[in-house]
């Protein structure tokens, strides 16, 4: 286990801002459809990985929940605990350069071996894939699994680098400066996936 300064800038990679206000927000995922994405996610995550040697490692702030939701569901359908860690990755900014030119690992959580394993990363979103590709390289830090696969609840598009979901809930036709916000009621108090329109 790795620990380091808590998570500041999560957010950041769906485009919040501070300040300034944006318009036009449409609802994608209501609360009962967010469960039902996660359940589908579980069951194929479950279908084509197997429970035997699969571990979960969650991006905080919401892929950490995430993950824990997921075990959860699996664990359910299974009867088999699922491991859960996490990452904390931080000081980035996925659509506006202001911050920092690429994501910094703040800790981790990851109290098991990952040699020969199957370790699903779990986000909340997809954007540029810089932040994914930094856990990459934290995981593979940690040990060699025996393979890696990226689950999302959403993939927004805009892709800098080669980097594609394995498992997603939705995708999301947005426009680079959109701001698509995943609110879960362990972080936000309320819950739901909508995406604005910067006015």
């Amino acid at each position: 286990m790795r620990l380091g300064p808590p998570c500041l800038a999560h957010k950041m990679k769906k485009g919040i801002t501070p300040k300034g206000k944006a318009s036009s927000e449409k609802l994608l995922l209501s609360p009962s459809q967010v469960l039902k994405k996660l359940k589908e996610l579980a069951k194929e995550i479950i279908k084509r990985e197997g429970t035997e040697s699969l571990v979960l490692i969650g991006i905080k702030r919401r892929g950490d929940i995430l993950a824990q939701r997921l075990a959860t569901i699996m664990e359910k359908m299974t009867d088999k605990k699922i491991p859960v860690g996490a990452i904390c990755i931080t000081f980035y900014r996925d659509d506006l350069d202001l911050i920092a030119e690429a994501p910094v690992i703040r800790g981790s959580e990851i109290i098991f071996p990952l040699e020969g394993k199957t370790v699903v990363i779990v986000d909340d979103v997809i954007f540029t894939g810089r932040t994914i590709r930094a856990a990459l390289q934290e995981i593979l830090d940690y040990g060699r699994p025996k393979k890696i696969r990226l689950a999302v609840l959403v993939d927004r598009g805009n892709r800098e680098v080669p980097i594609q979901p394995d498992y997603y809930g939705i995708k999301v036709k947005a426009k680079k400066e959109d701001i698509v916000d995943i609110l879960l009621k362990e972080e936000d108090g309320r819950e739901g996936v909508f995406q604005r329109s910067r006015p």
